[in-house]
């Protein structure tokens, strides 16, 4: 991809140290929560990293990778996939609809689901059942994908009733904010729903916020800036 990205500065040594501290930190927030640490999935966000950083990241013990972008995705994960056996690949950001077919070949999860529009789009275009995440835009910002609180249970009505997609749980985006605590309302939300729902997932929680989100009740934290180091867009 030739960029010179900060995951290529960082190195091997760089890149298992930063995912060695994160672990640490994840276990601390499950053991506050009187959680597992297992129960935690670290997906390394991977957008803009070039694969081999990448594969510094599987060699040092991390096997969920999450893009963003479904033609930067579709360039690094199939030669990865021969490199990396055994990653599992997570589609973190907004899909559009046009784009829905390759995601649907490319992605071992989509936690991004925000629409009816997308979802239907997925179904079309899956060969095969897709774990899929619906996005939830807690917080009603506008700058935001996802179905606000009081449409998501209409909307996860009529995508369970679509061909092809498997309903694992909900994901969300919390605002920026300078004080994670902020945020913990966001988190505690949408666990709420996820709960009374009796669904698996949640995907909530970010380089900034990730340890509030775990105590929460994420299973999934969505890390690339901690790991990888600062990159561009």
């Amino acid at each position: 991809m030739g960029r010179d990205t900060a995951a290529q500065q960082q190195g091997t040594a760089g890149i298992r140290r930063n995912a060695a501290a994160i672990r640490k930190r994840i276990a601390a927030a499950a053991a506050r929560a009187g959680r597992l640490p297992s129960e935690v999935t670290l997906i390394a966000v991977t957008k803009t990293v070039d694969p081999p950083a990448i594969q510094e990241a599987f060699a040092a013990g991390l096997r969920d990778f999450g893009e963003s972008r479904i033609q930067e995705a579709g360039e690094k994960i199939p030669s990865l996939s021969r490199l990396c056996p055994g990653s599992v690949w997570h589609l973190v950001g907004h899909l559009q609809t046009n784009k829905a077919k390759p995601a649907a070949g490319l992605f071992h999860m989509i936690h991004s689901v925000d629409s009816i529009k997308v979802a239907e789009a997925l179904s079309q275009h899956a060969a095969a059942d897709i774990p899929v995440l619906v996005q939830v835009n807690v917080a009603g910002e506008a700058s935001k994908h996802g179905f606000s609180l009081p449409d998501t249970i209409p909307a996860l009505e009529r995508i369970a009733r679509l061909p092809h997609l498997r309903i694992k749980g909900l994901m969300t985006i919390a605002p920026y904010v300078d004080d994670a605590e902020e945020v913990r309302p966001v988190f505690h939300q949408l666990r709420l729903m996820r709960d009374a729902l009796g669904l698996e997932h949640l995907s909530m929680g970010m380089s900034d916020d990730f340890e509030v989100a775990i105590e929460e009740g994420a299973t999934l934290v969505r890390i690339g800036r901690a790991i990888f180091g600062r990159r561009e867009d």
